[in-house]
């Protein structure tokens, strides 16, 4: 399987940055690890594996980044206001510098990308589909957490309210232009009921976007799946499937 990483000191940020990609041809899924996880931790934890029929058939190749934000709101940080504008540096380094290098690597300077992730990794493929619908087409949120004020004290400050999408989609101009173009993207909210999960926080985001009539759709698994890389790895095929269309078997070698 094509491997190739490239790391760069990311301007907005001001500290090294890695974007790790796998695959040679296929619609572009960007997969944000877990908290403060990362560009290779998806490769560790074998949701690349997993996803393998996809990569091998051409249906997709899988990009990940480090958590840079993640690390600030779990370790880095003493409160939300810092936590919150790291949150909105990162997000600004994704469209200015991450995008345009995973453009650069398709050899296409229009193409849009699915957004995907689980536990913190939700929150960053939804709020980097809801902040930028003119570049994401649709967001695979496993298992997610999405309001980040619980793990920081802190007031809602302007910086926190921007990096929010809980916060700031009920906020949009009805008649703008962005609120327009998320109406024609796509949001799947999926969940176990086992262990460590919070069925609520979906329910949460998905009546935020249908507020707006954003289409959106929530899928729980069930008991038996808990918050954890068994079932994540179990979602993703399946929902890269629904997405790109089912994916053919790999062809063998003569």
């Amino acid at each position: 399987m094509s491997k190739e990483t490239t790391t760069w000191i990311s301007e907005r940020l001001g500290r090294e940055i890695s974007l790790v990609r796998w695959g040679e041809v296929g619609t572009p899924i960007l997969v944000f690890p877990t908290a403060g996880g990362d560009a290779e931790e998806i490769e560790r934890f074998h949701l690349v594996t997993a996803v393998g029929e996809h990569l091998a058939a051409g249906k997709a190749k899988l990009y990940s980044v480090d958590s840079l934000a993640g690390r600030a709101w779990l370790t880095e940080d003493s409160t939300s206001q810092a936590a919150a504008r790291v949150q909105n540096q990162f997000d600004s380094a994704l469209y200015h510098e991450v995008l345009p290098a995973i453009r650069k690597d398709c050899a296409d300077e229009e193409v849009e990308i699915v957004t995907a992730g689980a536990s913190l990794g939700a929150f960053n493929a939804l709020a980097f589909l809801c902040r930028h619908p003119d570049v994401c087409k649709a967001a695979i949120c496993m298992s997610g957490t999405y309001g980040l004020e619980k793990f920081l004290e802190g007031p809602v400050t302007s910086d926190y309210f921007h990096s929010s999408p809980l916060h700031f989609l009920p906020e949009l101009d009805e008649e703008g232009d962005h609120l327009r173009r998320l109406r024609e993207r796509f949001v799947l909210l999926t969940h176990g009921e086992g262990a460590y999960e919070d069925p609520e926080e979906s329910w949460k985001v998905a009546n935020a976007l249908g507020a707006r009539g954003i289409p959106n759709r929530v899928d729980s698994w069930g008991e038996s799946y808990r918050h954890d890389w068994v079932t994540w790895r179990e979602m993703l095929p399946k929902y890269l499937d629904e997405l790109l269309g089912e994916a053919a078997p790999p062809s063998e070698e003569a």
